[in-house]
């Protein structure tokens, strides 16, 4: 639900920040939020005993989630929420297959019939016509790099206090998105582009908040796959996409179709079957 939340408070943002700005200055909060939850929880003395196979994991994934979030951003400024979230959200299927194959988790039936609903659901609503599929691309590259951060994640954080992983991770995140946007800002400037930074406090914000609701899905996400196998923590995960589809139909006023709404419901099929199945 967070997660929704913040895909949602985003999108308004925005519409007049530069995605890059706006990923980076999000990401602020977020490292802001993880590092006060891991200090409030009195977690940051476990900092003198992280192993350096745990660091490693954390530069990786958090490399990867800052890839993932500039491209998810940029498709999303770029297209509608109700067709870049389940191209993002693919990288779900992406996830379990390679926690099969890298986390030696099962395979089973159930898994492999969820796997193809969820896939239905996301070719049912998307339609790559619309804004002549320039999103696509970046949401598909944010799908593959946040398969790569299930998988990094799950590695890295199985020793490690969810709070005090996700921040370490987006702080890692936060390098790379301040050299993305000063190269924007750069470049808009050399072509005489506008900036797109927005003067309202309201856009901002949106994008602070949507920053705080990222930081704490993050950090129940990352609970739950410490003590969940990934390939079941990481469908009901994906439910975000639900919610993020009917908020943004209530308060973007985005439409979808009737096929659009068979692939909501092949999409909840596919996400709550390996949970009570």
């Amino acid at each position: 639900m967070f997660s929704a939340a913040a895909t949602v408070l985003a999108k308004i943002g925005l519409r007049h920040v530069n995605s890059y700005f706006a990923t980076a200055v999000r990401t602020v909060v977020v490292v802001g939020v993880a590092w006060g939850m891991t200090a409030a929880t009195g977690e940051l003395y476990a900092l003198r005993y992280i192993c350096n196979e745990t660091w490693i994991f954390a530069l990786l994934s958090g490399a990867a989630v800052g890839l993932s979030w500039i491209f998810y951003f940029h498709s999303l400024a770029i297209g509608d929420v109700n067709q870049v979230v389940p191209v993002y959200k693919s990288s779900t299927i992406l996830a379990m297959i390679m926690a099969v194959v890298f986390l030696a988790e099962p395979l089973t039936i159930t898994m492999i019939a969820a796997m193809f609903l969820m896939a239905a659901g996301t070719w049912a609503i998307v339609d790559g016509r619309l804004g002549g599929g320039k999103w696509l691309f970046s949401a598909i590259l944010s799908a593959v790099f946040m398969c790569l951060v299930y998988i990094l994640s799950s590695l890295g954080v199985r020793d490690t206090n969810p709070y005090l992983w996700t921040a370490l991770q987006t702080t890692v995140v936060l390098p790379i998105c301040i050299l993305m946007a000063i190269f924007a800002v750069k470049n808009a400037r050399r072509n005489g582009e506008d900036l797109q930074l927005s003067h309202s406090p309201k856009t901002w914000a949106f994008l602070a908040a949507s920053g705080a609701a990222t930081g704490i899905s993050w950090m129940f996400f990352y609970h739950a796959l410490q003590i969940g196998n990934a390939s079941h923590v990481v469908p009901v995960d994906r439910l975000s996409t639900v919610f993020t589809m009917v908020t943004a139909c209530i308060f973007l006023r985005e439409r979808l179709s009737r096929r659009g709404w068979a692939g909501v419901v092949l999409l909840t099929a596919g996400t709550l079957l390996p949970v009570f199945l």
